[in-house]
């Protein structure tokens, strides 16, 4: 069982501590300023390989490693394919929108003050209820999900683990903004990607 405890918190650490130094060096050596206006945009120039990290990170949750995996052992490597492929979709076409709300307003902070402005208060305040209960839903869903993985894992007590999970990502975020939350999805995206190359190969390389 503490095992479980030191990989939360372990890990949490680890994040917030790498990606504070990261933005610290940026703030020495890049000139980079912190204000409100920078923690919450990234200072608006993030390039496009951190955004393709972030991406991946951001989308590599619980539903999606336990789901394909359910349909791969169903139907075989098709299965992770065309689960993923449905995916796309939303990519390809956000990132048009992305594209030319960028060009029409680049100011903008998020998508609801673009509603506000197109379609007025009351759709704006709709659509809020519905982002504020979509964050508490997939937020809630990413808490449980990892809960259950560290308490499958190690005996870790589920309830600790879900109010543990969080603290690293909160302290990250307070010394660094939205900026240290990219940094943090590109270290996340670089362990994925070396696990399921050890993965890859000690399934089809290593006999038996």
């Amino acid at each position: 069982e503490w095992a479980g405890y030191v990989l939360v918190l372990g890990f949490g650490v680890f994040f917030s501590i790498v990606t504070t130094i990261m933005v610290k060096l940026e703030q020495i050596y890049g000139g980079l300023v912190i204000s409100s206006e920078h923690f919450n945009t990234a200072g608006r120039n993030i390039k496009t390989g951190l955004t393709a990290a972030v991406i991946v990170s951001q989308w590599t949750w619980a539903a999606t490693l336990l789901q394909s995996s359910n349909v791969a052992s169903q139907y075989g490597l098709s299965g992770p394919f065309w689960y993923a492929a449905g995916a796309t979709v939303q990519i390809l076409l956000f990132g048009i929108l992305a594209i030319e709300i960028k060009k029409k307003a680049p100011n903008m902070h998020t998508f609801l003050e673009m509603i506000d402005v197109r379609w007025g208060k009351l759709a704006h305040l709709t659509f809020l209820f519905f982002a504020i209960c979509t964050n508490l839903i997939v937020t809630g869903m990413l808490l449980q999900g990892g809960a259950a993985v560290v308490n499958a894992a190690s005996g870790m007590h589920i309830i600790a683990a879900n109010f543990l999970i969080p603290v690293g990502v909160i302290l990250y975020t307070w010394f660094g903004g939205l900026k240290a939350t990219f940094l943090a999805s590109y270290i996340h995206t670089s362990v994925i990607m070396i696990c399921l190359v050890v993965f890859i190969t000690y399934v089809y390389a290593v006999p038996g």
